[in-house]
């Protein structure tokens, strides 16, 4: 399964994300305010797109709107308040991951 993780900047959590999930799925991260957001290719490349928070799931819908339709999104409900690799969001991520990845 290819997986593309997403918020805000793509430096703490979608980045956190893509690096802990690598080892089981196919991974990739992006964000949406960033030097190089999101892009069409990005999302068409991706069986499943996680985002950490709903208005990110919006903002994909705006700037994407045929993707958004032919895209599974879910969204963490992550809040922007971790670093990369923080232990806290590490175990939140794995602890989230486990009732929509369906593994431990």
């Amino acid at each position: 399964m290819k997986i593309l993780f997403i918020c805000n900047q793509n430096k703490h959590r979608s980045k956190t994300a893509e690096k802990l999930f690598k080892a089981k799925f196919h991974t990739k991260s992006a964000g949406l305010y960033n030097e190089k957001p999101v892009n069409k290719a990005e999302l068409s490349w991706a069986d499943l797109v996680v985002v950490m928070e709903d208005e990110q799931r919006k903002e994909i819908s705006k700037r994407f709107p045929k993707e958004y339709l032919q895209k599974r999104i879910i969204s963490l409900g992550i809040k922007d308040i971790y670093s990369y690799n923080q232990p806290e969001l590490v175990e939140i991520l794995k602890e989230k991951s486990m009732k929509i990845f369906h593994f431990n």
